[in-house]
C-alpha cells in the first residue's frame, strides 16, 4: 500500500521517504540545537531541497549533497551558489526553478510555490564573510514546495511564511494530503494563521514547525489543534516531537 515516512529532525527539518527515494527538506543539523541527528549520522539522501538562505533552512544542504550525492533543488540563485561555491553542477546536480516550476527527481515531482518572508542568503554557504557595513546577500525568493510522489501521496511544506490567500489554489492545484508549515509566530505566521491555513488546503494531516522554547518561539499546539478541528474538521494535526517518524498510509498515521 503507498505509503510516506516524514522524521522529524527538528526546528523546520525533515526527512521525507517513500518507496523509492529519500528527501531532505532544509535540512540543518550541526549548529541546529533542536536536532539529535548530525550531518555525519546520514547514510542516504536523494533529494536535497532547500526553501530560502536562511542559516536555519539552508543549513547544511550542499554538504549533504556532496556527501551523499544527491540532487540539490532550490531556486536560481540557491543554484547558482551550488554550482560556482560547492562544485553542484547547474542542471546536473543541482535543479533550480522559480515559483512554478517543477523538476522530477526519482519518483518525485516538485512543484515550488510562493511564500512571503524575508530573503537573504547566510554568509556560511558563500565562502566569504559579509563585507563591512553590508548585512545580508538577497538569495532571490522563499518558496514553499509540493512533493508529489508516483504512488499518489502529495506533501506540502509551506517553508517560512505568513498566511496568504492563494494557500486555497495550491490545495486545489496539488491536492496535499499532508500540510507542514511553521506556527512560531514571529517570523512566520502563528497558531491562528496557521489554523486558517490548514482550512484553505484541507489535508488530512497537519505537521506543525519552527516553534518551540529553544528557538524563543513557543506556540500553544493544543489551541491549534482546537482551532483546526473547528475550522477544517477532517484535518488532523500531529506534533512531532524530535527523531519521531510519522508514517502516512492511506489517508491514515501513526508515530511511533
Amino acid at each position: 500500500m503507498a505509503s510516506v515516512k516524514i522524521t522529524f529532525i527538528g526546528h523546520a527539518s525533515f526527512r521525507f521517504e517513500s518507496e523509492k527515494s529519500t528527501t531532505y527538506f532544509d535540512a540543518w543539523f550541526d549548529d541546529n540545537p533542536t536536532a539529535k541527528m548530525k550531518l555525519s549520522q546520514v547514510r542516504k539522501a536523494d533529494i536535497v531541497i532547500a526553501s530560502h538562505g536562511h542559516r536555519d533552512h539552508i543549513g547544511d544542504s550542499y554538504a549533504l549533497c556532496k556527501k551523499t550525492r544527491a540532487k540539490f533543488v532550490g531556486n536560481y540563485e540557491l543554484c547558482a551558489v551550488a554550482e560556482q561555491v560547492h562544485g553542484l553542477k547547474m542542471g546536473s546536480r543541482s535543479l533550480s526553478m522559480n515559483p512554478g516550476g517543477t523538476v522530477k527527481v526519482k519518483d518525485a515531482s516538485i512543484t515550488m510555490v510562493q511564500g512571503h518572508h524575508s530573503q537573504s542568503l547566510s554568509d556560511h554557504v558563500i565562502g566569504a564573510d559579509l563585507p563591512p557595513g553590508l548585512l545580508f546577500h538577497p538569495d532571490s525568493a522563499v518558496n514553499g514546495f509540493c512533493i508529489a510522489y508516483d504512488n499518489g501521496i502529495t506533501i506540502y511544506d509551506t517553508a517560512d511564511t505568513c498566511l496568504f490567500s492563494d494557500m486555497q489554489l495550491i490545495g486545489q492545484m496539488y491536492g496535499p494530503q499532508i500540510m507542514v508549515m511553521p506556527v512560531g509566530g514571529q517570523y512566520t505566521m502563528g497558531v491562528r494563521e496557521a489554523a486558517r491555513a490548514a482550512s484553505l488546503v484541507r489535508p488530512d494531516v497537519v505537521i506543525p514547525c519552527h516553534y518551540g522554547p529553544v528557538m524563543g518561539q513557543p506556540a500553544d499546539i493544543k489551541e491549534l489543534k482546537r482551532a483546526v478541528k473547528f475550522l477544517s474538521p477532517n484535518t488532523e494535526v500531529v506534533e512531532m516531537k524530535v527523531g519521531q517518524t510519522l508514517t502516512y498510509t492511506a489517508s491514515s498515521c501513526r508515530v511511533k
